[in-house]
C-alpha cells in the first residue's frame, strides 16, 4: 500500500507546505473520525484534474465501519462520485444526496473541503455506516455536534492548529474521556469516563456548570501543579496544547482543541486520560534500568578486582609458562571487565563495539612488553551488538590481538596490527591482520594446540554461530584472522 507521500509525489502538485499540513490533520483525525462514528478516506486531486486519489484512511473506533477493504491509492475520476468534485470546487461542506449501498449496508457520505489559507488542497469523505442507526443519546448528540464543529473548522482552514499535540502515544483519545466547555471554560458536557478520571482525583458529582480548571486546581496541590498559564490555557479550552496534572496518586493527561467553526472560539473539546499505570510503569522500567546499569558496573569492579588479584600472584611467580598464564588471564578477565563497563553506561542493552574495539587494542599494547612497539589500529565499523554477543566477541578479539603481538612480533620487533570490520547483508565480518612473521606454511586450525586459537574457535564456532579461519596475509607476509558472524 503507497504511502501519502508517495502518493502525493507521483500524481498530484501539493507542495511540501501543503503535505505538512495534511500530516498534522492526519495525526488527529482518529478523533474526528471517533466524534463523528464514520470512516475518513483524504482525497488527493489530481495534478492533471482528471479525479482524486485516496490518500489516508481511518476507522472509527466507536462504531461499525463503512469500508469493510482499504482503500488508500485507489482513484476517483471526475464525475463518479459529484459530492468529491463539488466540495473541491465550491470549498464547502456537502450533504447532499441519498444514502449509498455497499454490500447491502446504507452509507451516508458528506464531503468536507481541506483548507490551507485560501485554497481546498484535497477533500476529506465522511462515510457513516447507517445499520442499526437509532436515537442518538446526549453523549452521541455531543460528540456529533463536536465532530460537525472540526470539521467547519478543517473546511475555515483553522484545523490542524497552530502547536498543537498530535504525536504522542499516551495522548488522550475520545473514548478515555470527553469534556466540553463554553468560552468561559464552563462544562456543557462530561461523559462517564471523564466523570470517572475527576472522581479518582478527588471530585464528587456532576461537571457541568462549573469552571473545569477551578475544579482542577482544588483537587491538585499547587506544588504539583503545571504552571497555572498551561492550566489555564489547556483547561480553559483557550490554546490547543496539552498537560499533565497529578495529585498524590493519580497521575491524568488533559488536552484541549478550541472550537472555532466560524473563526471566532465559541468553546473547546478537552479530552482527559487518567495514565496512571503508565507512569507507575515508566518509574518501574526507569528503575530497572538503573538497577541493570548498576549490576553492570559491580560486575565490572569486580573483574577489575579479580584481574588485580592474578596480577599480584602472577608478580610473585617465577616460573615463567605460569607467570605468563596469570598474565593471559588478566587480559581475558579484563575484555570482559570492559564490556561491562559499557553496558553500565547504556541504557539500551547495546554495546558500542567500536570503542571496545579500541580499548582492547590499548590494553594489549599495555600489558604486552613486546607489544610497546605494535601499533594497534581499527578500520570500518563494528556499530552496536547485543551484551551476550559482545562479551564472546571482545574475548575473541582479545586472544586474537594477544597471539598477534606476541607470535608476529618476536625478539621485540615493530610493526602494525589492523583490524577490519564489516556489515553487509545481515553479516558481521571482522578481521585482524597483522605485519609480523605470519603462521607456518602448513598451518592446520584443525590440529593446533594453541589454547587462545582453540578459545577463538569455540566462542565463534559455538556461542556466535560464526565461522573462523587463520592464514597467511595476501601477500605471504603476516597473519590474517577472519571471523565471520550473522548480525543484523
Amino acid at each position: 500500500m503507497p504511502s501519502m507521500s508517495e502518493l502525493v509525489r507521483a500524481h498530484t502538485d501539493l507542495g511540501a507546505e501543503d503535505v505538512a499540513w495534511l500530516h498534522l490533520l492526519l495525526a488527529d483525525w482518529q478523533i474526528i473520525a471517533d466524534l463523528s462514528f464514520a470512516d475518513l478516506v483524504l482525497w488527493l486531486p489530481d495534478r492533471e484534474g482528471k479525479g482524486f486519489w485516496a490518500g489516508a484512511q481511518m476507522r472509527p473506533t466507536t462504531g461499525p465501519t463503512a469500508h469493510v477493504d482499504d482503500v488508500v491509492g485507489t482513484f476517483i475520476p471526475v464525475g463518479r462520485r459529484p459530492l468529491l468534485d463539488a466540495a473541491y470546487r465550491e470549498g464547502r461542506l456537502v450533504r447532499e444526496g441519498d444514502p449509498e449501498w455497499r454490500d447491502d449496508v446504507p452509507v451516508r457520505v458528506e464531503t468536507i473541503p481541506v483548507r490551507r489559507n485560501d485554497r481546498v488542497i484535497a477533500v476529506i469523505g465522511r462515510n457513516t455506516n447507517l445499520l442499526g442507526v437509532r436515537t442518538p443519546s446526549r453523549l452521541e448528540l455531543s460528540y456529533l455536534q463536536t465532530a460537525a464543529d472540526l470539521t467547519q473548522m478543517i473546511a475555515g482552514g483553522y484545523l490542524p492548529a497552530p502547536g498543537q499535540r498530535s504525536d504522542h502515544a499516551d495522548s488522550p483519545r475520545v473514548g478515555d474521556g470527553f469534556v466540553r466547555v463554553d468560552s468561559t471554560g464552563a462544562v456543557v458536557y462530561a461523559s462517564p469516563n471523564a466523570l470517572s478520571v475527576y472522581r479518582r482525583l478527588g471530585h464528587s458529582g456532576d461537571l457541568t456548570g462549573l469552571v473545569l480548571a477551578d475544579v482542577t486546581r482544588q483537587l491538585i496541590p499547587a506544588r504539583r501543579r503545571a504552571d497555572e498559564e498551561s492550566l489555564s490555557a489547556v483547561l480553559g479550552g483557550t490554546q490547543a496544547r496539552d498537560t499533565e496534572v497529578t495529585s498524590a496518586d493519580i497521575a491524568v493527561i488533559v488536552r484541549s482543541i478550541p472550537l472555532r467553526p466560524h473563526g471566532e472560539r465559541i468553546g473547546a473539546l478537552v479530552l482527559v486520560r487518567d495514565v496512571t499505570d503508565l507512569r507507575r510503569r515508566d518509574r518501574e522500567l526507569v528503575t530497572k534500568d538503573a538497577t541493570i546499569r548498576e549490576i553492570h558496573h559491580r560486575v565490572k569492579n569486580n573483574l577489575q578486582t579479580v584481574a588485580a588479584l592474578l596480577r599480584l600472584q602472577a608478580r610473585r611467580i617465577d616460573e615463567p609458562a605460569a607467570k605468563g598464564a596469570l598474565e593471559e588471564a588478566v587480559r581475558r578477565v579484563g575484555s570482559i571487565a570492559i564490556v561491562h563497563e559499557t553496558l553500565s553506561q547504556s541504557a539500551e542493552g547495546l554495546v558500542d563495539f567500536d570503542e571496545i574495539v579500541d580499548r582492547l587494542g590499548r590494553m594489549v599494547s599495555e600489558v604486552s612488553v613486546v607489544g610497546a612497539a605494535v601499533r594497534v589500529s581499527r578500520q570500518g565499523s563494528v556499530g552496536e551488538l547485543p551484551s551476550e554477543m559482545a562479551t564472546a566477541l571482545a574475548m575473541v578479539l582479545t586472544e586474537l590481538l594477544q597471539n598477534a603481538v606476541e607470535h608476529g612480533f618476536p625478539d621485540e620487533a615493530t610493526g602494525t596490527i589492523v583490524v577490519s570490520a564489516r556489515r553487509r547483508r545481515g553479516q558481521l565480518r571482522v578481521t585482524v591482520t597483522d605485519d609480523g612473521v605470519g603462521v607456518v606454511e602448513d598451518f592446520d586450525l584443525d590440529t593446533t594446540t594453541h589454547l587462545g586459537l582453540s578459545i577463538v574457535r569455540t566462542l565463534v564456532e559455538s556461542e556466535l554461530g560464526g565461522r573462523f579461519s587463520v592464514a597467511r596475509g595476501p601477500d605471504g607476509h603476516g597473519t590474517k584472522a577472519v571471523v565471520e558472524l550473522p548480525a543484523d
